[in-house]
This record gives C-alpha cells, sequence and structure tokens, in this order.
C-alpha cells in the first residue's frame, strides 16, 4: 500500500512548482557564484605558486586579472541569483494568499467553520511566508551543493585524502543536520497555532470593543487576551530555543569538521606531498566550506518551518465544503419560495409557501430558530431533512452564484467595509439598480445629511466610524440597492429609534412592491407592512395571519413581538 503523504507536502511542491522558472533561474546563477567562490582560493594558490615562488611576474598579473574577472561574475551571479530566489518566495507566498483567500470566500464555505478570523489572517500571512521560503531555500541549496561538490573535487585533485574527507563528511553533516530539525519543524508548527490563536483573539476583542466597555468586560477581555498571548510567546521561546540549538550545534559541528580538513592538509603539506600554494587553496578552500555548511544549516531551519506552515495551509484548503454547487439553472426568477418539511439544527418539520410578490413577516419565539431558518435560506447549511425550493426547484439543484444572485439573505450582523458610503451601499447593486430610492427608503438619506461630505464620506472598516442605527440602515440601503427578485431581512431595524423605524418599514414596503420579501423579525413596526406574519414556536409553525390579527387573537405572537 502506498504510504500518504505527510500533511502539506502537496503544498510545498505546488508553491515550487508554480515557481519553476524562477528557481531554475536562481539555482544556475547561484551555481555560477559557488562555482566562482571555489576557484577563488585555487587561483590564490595558482598566483601564489606561479608568481611567488616561480618568482614569474607576469604570471603573477595573469593569475590576479583571471581572479579579477572571476570576482567579477561571481559577483553579479550572486545579485541575480538572489532576485531570482526572492521573486520566487514572494511569489509563491502571493499565490498560496489568494489560493487561501479563494478558498475561504468560496461560495460552498466550509473553510472558516472554528478559525477565528485572525487565525486565518495568520495563516494567510505568515505561514503563506514561510511556505514561500522554501524556494529560496531550494536556490540556496542547490547553490550550496555545487560550492561543495567544486571544493571537493578541486581537493581530490590536490590531494585524494583530503577530496575523500570533504566527500564522506558532508552528506554526515548534512543527515546530522536534517535529524536536528525535527524538533524545530513542530515547536514551528505549535508556534504558529499559537500565534494564530492570539492574533484570532486580538481581532475578536477589537472588533467587540464597544461591547466589552459597555458591559464593563474589559479586564476579563485582557486576562484573556494575556493568557493566550503568553501561550503563545512560551511557544515562540521553545521554537527560538530549538533553533538557536540546532544552528549552535551545527555550527560547532562544522567548525570541527573544518579543522579536521585543515589538520590533514597541513600534515600533507609538512610531508610534501602537497606544495605551498596547494596548502594555500586547500585552507582557504576549507575556510570556504564555511559558507555553505552554514548555508545548510539554515535550509534545514527554513524547511522545517516551511513544513509546518504548509501543514496548516493544507489544513485549510482542505477543509470540507459546507454546502455543494447543484448543476440547475433558472431561465426567469418569478419569486415563488416554498419550505416543504425543513429540519435543521432547532426546527422541526416547517412547512411554508411565499407566493411571487409577496411580503411575508417570520416571527421566532427563539432566536435559534431564525438562525437556523436563515442558515438554510442563503444556503449556509442544508437541511436535515425536507427542502427549499424557489420556483419549483430544490435550491440544492441550483449554482451557488445564481442562487444568491435569485435569494439574497441580509443578515442582522452583516458588516460594512472600508471605502465611502455609497461605495458601501453600492458593493452588490447592478448597472441598473435603485441606488438613491434603497438609500431613502432605508432611511440613510438622514445619515448622509450628518456626514462631512455626504455619500462620499469615507466609513472605517466594518462601519465602526458610524453608529450601531447608522450601519443598520447603511446595511439595509445596500441589500435594497441589489434588487434581488427575492430578499430575506433578519431583524434590519434593531438599532434604530421608534421613528425611524416606521420610516423603515414604509420604504421597505414601497420599494419591494411587487417584490419577494421575507422579513425575519420580531419588530411590531416592520411586521405591519407584511401581508401575513407566521410564528415560529420550538421550531414548528403554530399560526399564520396578518399582524393586526394575530396581536389580538395569540398570546405567544403578542408576547414575542409587544414583551
Amino acid at each position: 500500500m502506498r504510504k500518504a503523504d505527510p500533511p502539506g507536502r502537496d503544498v510545498l511542491r505546488r508553491a515550487v512548482g508554480g515557481q519553476r522558472r524562477d528557481v531554475a533561474v536562481g539555482a544556475v546563477l547561484g551555481m555560477g557564484h559557488q562555482t566562482g567562490e571555489a576557484l577563488v582560493p585555487v587561483l590564490i594558490g595558482l598566483a601564489i605558486e606561479r608568481g611567488v615562488v616561480d618568482g614569474d611576474a607576469g604570471a603573477l598579473v595573469r593569475w590576479l586579472v583571471v581572479l579579477a574577472v572571476v570576482y567579477v561574475g561571481l559577483s553579479y551571479s550572486f545579485r541575480f541569483a538572489a532576485r531570482a530566489g526572492e521573486r520566487a518566495s514572494v511569489t509563491a507566498a502571493h499565490r498560496l494568499r489568494i489560493q487561501l483567500v479563494d478558498r475561504v470566500l468560496a461560495p460552498e464555505g466550509g473553510a472558516a467553520e472554528g478559525r477565528l478570523p485572525g487565525e486565518l489572517a495568520n495563516t494567510a500571512t505568515e505561514d503563506a511566508k514561510r511556505v514561500g521560503a522554501v524556494t529560496m531555500a531550494l536556490v540556496v541549496a542547490i547553490s550550496a551543493s555545487t560550492g561543495l561538490a567544486v571544493g571537493a573535487v578541486v581537493l581530490l585533485r590536490m590531494s585524494v585524502p583530503l577530496g575523500l574527507l570533504v566527500l564522506l563528511g558532508t552528506p554526515l553533516l548534512l543527515w546530522l543536520g536534517h535529524l536536528l530539525s525535527k524538533p524545530l519543524e513542530r515547536r514551528s508548527e505549535t508556534e504558529q497555532e499559537r500565534a494564530a490563536q492570539a492574533s484570532g483573539v486580538a481581532a475578536d476583542l477589537v472588533a467587540g470593543l464597544r461591547v466589552l466597555k459597555g458591559i464593563g468586560a474589559e479586564s476579563a477581555a485582557v486576562a484573556r487576551y494575556r493568557r493566550i498571548s503568553q501561550d503563545s510567546l512560551t511557544a515562540t521561546l521553545r521554537a527560538a530555543r530549538a533553533e538557536a540549538w540546532q544552528n549552535g550545534v551545527v555550527t560547532m559541528l562544522t567548525g570541527a569538521f573544518l579543522a579536521l580538513v585543515a589538520l590533514v592538509g597541513g600534515r600533507l603539506a609538512a610531508r610534501g606531498d602537497i606544495s605551498l600554494g596547494e596548502l594555500v587553496s586547500a585552507v582557504a578552500l576549507a575556510l570556504f566550506l564555511i559558507g555553505p555548511l552554514s548555508e545548510f544549516s539554515w535550509v534545514n531551519a527554513e524547511l522545517a518551518q516551511g513544513r509546518a506552515s504548509a501543514a496548516r495551509i493544507a489544513d485549510v484548503l482542505r477543509a470540507g465544503h459546507a454546502v455543494t454547487q447543484g448543476p440547475g439553472t433558472l431561465s426567469r426568477v418569478e419569486g415563488r419560495l416554498r419550505l416543504r418539511g425543513l429540519s435543521y439544527g432547532s426546527l422541526r418539520g416547517v412547512d411554508l409557501d411565499v407566493s411571487p410578490g409577496e411580503t411575508v413577516g417570520v416571527v421566532s419565539v427563539d432566536p435559534a430558530d431564525a438562525s437556523a431558518l436563515l442558515h438554510c435560506l442563503a444556503r449556509h447549511a442544508d437541511p436535515d431533512e425536507g427542502a427549499v425550493e424557489l420556483d419549483g426547484t430544490e435550491l440544492t439543484e441550483l449554482g451557488l452564484a445564481e442562487l444568491r444572485a435569485a435569494l439574497l439573505v441580509a443578515e442582522h450582523d452583516a458588516d460594512l467595509f472600508e471605502g465611502t458610503l455609497r461605495e458601501n451601499v453600492m458593493a452588490a447593486a447592478g448597472p441598473r439598480a435603485p441606488v438613491e430610492a434603497a438609500i431613502t427608503s432605508s432611511g440613510t438619506d438622514e445619515v448622509v445629511g450628518t456626514l462631512p461630505e455626504g455619500a462620499d464620506t469615507v466609513v472605517t472598516a466594518r462601519g465602526r466610524s458610524l453608529s450601531g442605527g447608522q450601519r443598520q440602515r447603511v446595511a439595509l440601503a445596500r441589500a435594497l440597492a441589489a434588487d434581488a427578485p427575492v430578499l430575506v431581512l433578519h431583524e434590519p431595524a434593531t438599532a434604530v429609534d421608534a421613528v425611524t423605524e416606521v420610516r423603515m418599514a414604509d420604504g421597505l414596503k414601497e420599494l419591494r412592491r411587487g417584490r419577494t420579501t421575507v422579513l425575519v423579525t420580531n419588530s411590531p413596526a416592520l411586521l405591519a407592512v407584511t401581508d401575513r406574519v407566521v410564528l415560529l414556536d420550538r421550531g414548528s409553525v403554530v399560526a399564520a395571519d396578518t399582524h393586526e390579527r394575530l396581536v389580538h387573537q395569540h398570546v405567544v405572537y403578542r408576547t414575542a413581538v409587544l414583551a
């Protein structure tokens, strides 16, 4: 049976494969650079041997000229090799970030389940950067291998014992370096997990800062973040200690190996087996070998961290989809919405028919019932039993992009984004969308009148520069401007005053006249403009009638909307 690939190996393979050209260019130029570096000691030895020992001034000049040419060549090779390697690194990281964002924002969902936004942001930045750095590590590894190979060949030509010492000792050092990188890989993965958790909690706390201050929970929030941040710091220090320990041991082994090479070379020169120039070249080559061997220590560390980050990225990319795409299409949307025996979450066998152009209110005694209903209508999840149909076609049979263009679910906690107020309203609007009418009908025109630059005023991220009521009106305007054939609104007026709520209800009724609208709300003002209302209690429909009749005839309904 074929052994399964470790998590993240495919991520690494695709990251490197996507930058094959830059990696190849960087590797070839790096090989040229390392070859030049390895030849420098040889040329110095030849200059000493021919020019100093033999007393030939012309030969000394010639070899010095050759040495200068080699220096120029290796300098330019290093410059362009580093450029190609760095380009491969940042491009691979960029492409990974794009893949992660595409997966997180995919209509099928599922990738963000169980992960805080800050954790996903950390994965898309730090982890992607570490995986991208693997391409540079490969360029360096190939270049360093070339330097070692050239150095070994030169030493073999000078002395077989010296050459064999390098050829046999170098693989042993690399193998030991690989073993030493294992603890670093494990601790690096833990470090990134803790850092992602800390980032996620920090983003979560900042997003809810006003709420925390309002309920006086700042100290508890600070304590929570301090605890998680301390865990992250501990993991980072452990990873740093592992990296320092690995580098220290590898440096010590490398130094011992080079001292052995110099010792053997010195004894050979003392016996007359090699000349003075060759001894100088051998010692200089031994010093040169510090570079490639040190680079392998860095490469091992980068690969260890890259493997750990690749495994975290693979977890996000391989996350199962919450729902699947359907093959069906809608040639024309009439707007008939039907729920048949719908069971999901707290819902149990819900039946509901909404005719084209009808405005229906849905009141839920338990907020969990409303949440479950919205999840199914938006196809964030599929029912456990039963079905939701749009114009006679089950939602599971439709493509998600087409479905969400026909049936828009605007949830209560919808956020605004950084940009002007007008850009927020027009985010999902088409070329003929009733943008100005949406601004007026939602009461957003009053918000526009209070802002210094009107609708062109810049709104900060998540709309934090606006009050809660202002954000709700802008969010409602955005939903109305989308002009969807079927619009589902969840509590669009909980943060506005009673007068504004009535105005929003009237504007909504007027703008959505003739279009199918479902209002999932307990607001009397909004329910008053509906054609009829259904009451959900304990997961089932227990009543359906006009708002006025239900208020007068149904105690549970009256308690739910007027209490």
